[in-house]
């Protein structure tokens, strides 16, 4: 009876080879899921104790896409034990590949995206190179899905190379047609890599200046300190001479004042001794110099040379208006007065 039950025949296929398929689909799953316990049970334990982050990436990895085609890689196993139709074993051939390939995809994307994320995560300015990284994370999916899909093609028996061929001459034209959009893109690459400015710095390109609010892959978005937004191509921006004032350390500050002619040698021998102790007792500079200069038209030059520490302009500002309040009061004090424009005229009697 076990007999003639076996040799059954259905599609193709008997009666036993039908129940030793369940069977491998049966043990087969059961030891995927246990498997799949027992090992991410172990695997989180062991994350729990490490301070990376790649442990947590490998779980992730291995739940979305490890389990799925162990799953995938039971069936399989399972049916080409069985005696299909040629068409039917072709689609689940195709099926195959289609589902590596997309796993392959999947991953592939997903340690990119990883790397990103732990190079981001190293850096204090996450959020400044965020946007920049993932433009050109969207420029790394499509080539790879690209790549997938030729893969794919291929497999199927498609003549990839006459298409690739197709697809390189056109590119070719495309490229001479949009040169200018790819040298932007490239640029956009070159400030990504190189970083001569980001997001939040305060630079000057020629005669335009502005808060740089924006890195896109074309072009860079500035605010200018009269409000209106400058727009620059990132091509114009690489072969520019960029100056880049929020990473400026300390900022060198060099003004002139001149007194009269009618202040004696000592006071003129003073001053610079009292400006000196002036910028000394103001906090966050470095004072470097003040001499006497020369001799103007109307006024004795002297020439001050410090350092503000820091790049913020408002801060400079105060610092310098400490500066002047406190020589004007000091200059009071000695009786030093400072020059303004003025002509003497000596007038002489003429011979009777």
């Amino acid at each position: 009876m076990i007999e003639q039950l076996t040799s059954l025949m259905f599609w193709g296929n008997s009666f036993l080879a039908y129940l030793i398929f369940v069977s491998i689909l049966f043990m087969g799953f059961l030891v995927v899921k246990i498997f799949e316990h027992i090992l991410i049970k172990h695997l989180k334990k062991w994350a729990e104790k490490t301070i990376t982050t790649f442990d947590d990436f490998v779980i992730r990895a291995i739940k979305r896409i490890g389990v799925p085609l162990a799953y995938f890689g039971v069936f399989y196993l399972g049916i080409d034990t069985l005696t299909l139709n040629p068409l039917f074993k072709k689609i689940i051939n195709i099926a195959a590949i289609g589902i590596l390939t997309l796993a392959a995809v999947r991953f592939g994307i997903a340690l990119i995206s990883y790397g990103f994320e732990f190079y981001l995560s190293k850096r204090e300015e996450n959020s400044t190179l965020k946007r920049s990284l993932d433009g050109i994370l969207v420029v790394i999916k499509v080539v790879i899905w690209g790549l997938a899909i030729v893969y794919f093609l291929d497999n199927l028996g498609f003549k990839i190379t006459a298409v690739i061929a197709g697809l390189g001459i056109g590119g070719v034209a495309v490229a001479l047609a949009a040169q200018a959009v790819l040298g932007d893109l490239f640029s956009y690459f070159a400030i990504l890599f190189d970083r001569p400015f980001e997001i939040g710095d305060f630079i000057i390109i020629g005669d335009h200046l502005g808060t740089v609010e924006n890195i896109g892959i074309k072009t860079t978005r500035i605010r200018s300190l009269s409000g209106e937004q400058l727009i620059f191509s990132n091509t114009d921006l690489t072969n520019s001479r960029v100056r880049n004032y929020k990473r400026m350390e300390k900022r060198r500050v060099v003004f002139k004042l001149g007194v009269t002619y009618q202040t004696t040698s000592k006071q003129v021998k003073a001053i610079p001794k009292i400006i000196e102790n002036i910028i000394k007792n103001v906090g966050d500079t470095i004072f470097d110099r003040a001499h006497f200069l020369s001799y103007g038209d109307f006024a004795l030059i002297f020439e001050i040379v410090y350092y503000v520490l820091g790049s913020d302009y408002n801060k400079y500002m105060d610092i310098q208006q400490e500066i002047n309040f406190a020589i004007k009061e000091k200059f009071e004090a000695e009786h030093i007065d400072f020059a303004y424009p003025t002509q003497t005229l000596y007038v002489t009697k003429a011979p009777a």
